[in-house]
């Protein structure tokens, strides 16, 4: 799980420590412009790539180019002389968005997944990250009353609406590019990722970010009350 965007595990970033030129897409999202940060620190070269730059400030990025990730021929551009890659490129957000887009989020997803790491495997690249979800465990783990989930408990299979399908389909691509095609390929499940510079409001927030910004709105207009969904007995690990 990572809940600070000022602290990013050092098992994210443990494929590219022996890399000089780095690739991060989805580098114009909340996690990518900490990660483009994070591994400028650390002395990498590194090309961020993305449709829309960070909202909140300048990227650190020694190149960041506005590709479009479903296509094939963006995806060849954006691998030219790299090492590594943290594919962190989907269209998603919070709750409301993901329950309420299925065939947008599975079509548009799959193409950057299939792209993305093919192009890889064609460029020569050594290390591929890929930024799954916690949306991959199945529905009916969320009425275990909160209990801690395990790598296995993936399967028997059955996500949480298209978005978790489409993180365990490239999930499964990752773990065979590595078994046929040797590519070092490496799986971060996501947890709720929240923090300063973080989208929090326009239907794509994440849930503590929506929180924050109702509550806020409550001190602000002196109303008590506070919406939100389900009858307030559900449990979410943050």
């Amino acid at each position: 799980m990572v809940s600070n965007s000022a602290v990013i595990p050092s098992d994210l970033i443990g494929a590219a420590m022996r890399s000089s030129r780095i690739l991060v897409t989805g580098a114009g999202g909340f996690i990518g412009h900490q990660l483009v940060a994070r591994l400028k620190r650390q002395g990498h070269w590194v090309r961020g790539i993305d449709i829309k730059r960070p909202e909140y400030g300048e990227t650190a990025a020694d190149e960041f180019e506005l590709l479009d990730l479903r296509r094939w021929d963006n995806c060849l551009r954006a691998m030219r002389n790299i090492d590594a890659v943290y594919a962190l490129a989907a269209d998603m957000g919070g709750m409301g968005f993901i329950s309420a887009n299925h065939a947008q989020i599975m079509h548009n997803n799959a193409l950057i997944n299939i792209h993305t790491l093919e192009a890889a495997r064609e460029s020569g690249v050594e290390h591929y990250l890929f930024a799954s979800s916690a949306c991959v465990y199945p529905e009916y783990k969320q009425t275990d009353n909160g209990e801690p989930l395990k790598e296995e408990d993936a399967y028997p299979a059955q996500p949480q609406d298209a978005y978790g399908w489409e993180k365990l389909v490239a999930e499964r691509m990752c773990l065979h590019y590595r078994e046929e095609y040797g590519l070092q390929t490496r799986i971060a499940r996501l947890h709720n990722v929240f923090g300063p510079l973080g989208t929090w409001q326009g239907g794509r927030e994440k849930a503590p970010a929506a929180l924050c910004r109702k509550i806020a709105v409550a001190k602000l207009t002196g109303d008590p009350k506070v919406e939100i969904w389900g009858d307030g007995r559900q449990a979410r690990s943050f």
